[in-house]
């Protein structure tokens, strides 16, 4: 790595160490390397130590920059990618799925995911755990709530606890036929179960997926996903759906 001395500009001087610093993350860095210490690169560019700090600290806002307790700081991967745009009809678990199931449980749901569901605030549903995970590290989790309605064919024989409970009851929502999907989103703060299966700390900034799946007219599953903020990009086509976008081009949406 040479030596860069940053020129004399009207922006804050961290700001335009940040444009220096993400050109040189493109050039010259792989995903998951680690940069040199904070020394060595506030003497590279020619800058205290506090504006570095400043300048990375921004990186890392924007998900080029990974700070790892008991690693240091490290490239980022590239963002990850979901569509959420309303013409991709599929029930959670078909072909192409990209989330890994962990685990399922029965319980009562939460009154609001009750009152979305249209059941009574004591019927156990199943609820689905999943998570995605991009460069082996996790960016999202799932909950997935599936009254017993939308699954009847399914038995605890087949399927009596944990990941294969999980895949039996999405393998039985296939059955069913899907008529529609409904999508929000919206900006919120990482609870501490998510914050703890992102491996975030709690209050990080997150993107909340809500899918309402619809079948014979009512709602037969809701999907609440998490995603971490750091990782997504929201983009709008011209279609009108959403996606979070998934590619090293940073340009603005």
């Amino acid at each position: 790595m040479g030596s860069t001395q940053l020129e004399t500009v009207p922006e804050p001087k961290y700001w335009h160490l940040k444009t220096v610093l993400s050109e040189a993350l493109d050039s010259e860095f792989a995903v998951g390397e680690i940069l040199p210490n904070e020394r060595d690169l506030a003497a590279r560019f020619g800058v205290a130590r506090a504006t570095l700090r400043q300048a990375l600290e921004q990186l890392e806002l924007e998900g080029r920059l990974q700070r790892r307790r008991g690693v240091g700081t490290t490239v980022a991967p590239p963002r990850m990618g979901v569509a959420v745009g309303t013409e991709q009809h599929a029930w959670p678990g078909a072909a192409g799925d990209a989330w890994q199931s962990a685990d399922c449980a029965q319980a009562a749901p939460p009154a609001a995911v009750a009152a979305i569901l249209e059941t009574d605030r004591n019927e156990v549903v199943h609820t689905v755990r999943r998570s995605r995970m991009s460069h082996g590290q996790p960016v999202a989790a799932e909950l997935l709530y599936i009254p017993a309605s939308s699954v009847p064919g399914l038995t605890a024989i087949d399927a009596p606890s944990g990941p294969a409970r999980a895949r039996a009851v999405l393998r039985e929502l296939q059955h069913l036929e899907l008529e529609g999907q409904e999508r929000a989103v919206e900006l919120g703060s990482a609870r501490a179960d998510d914050a703890k299966e992102l491996d975030r700390l709690p209050g990080a900034p997150v993107l909340v997926v809500t899918t309402r799946f619809v079948a014979a007219g009512r709602v037969a599953a809701l999907s609440v996903a998490t995603y971490r903020a750091d990782t997504c990009r929201l983009t709008f086509g011209d279609s009108g759906s959403v996606e979070i976008h998934h590619g090293p081009e940073r340009q603005a949406s």
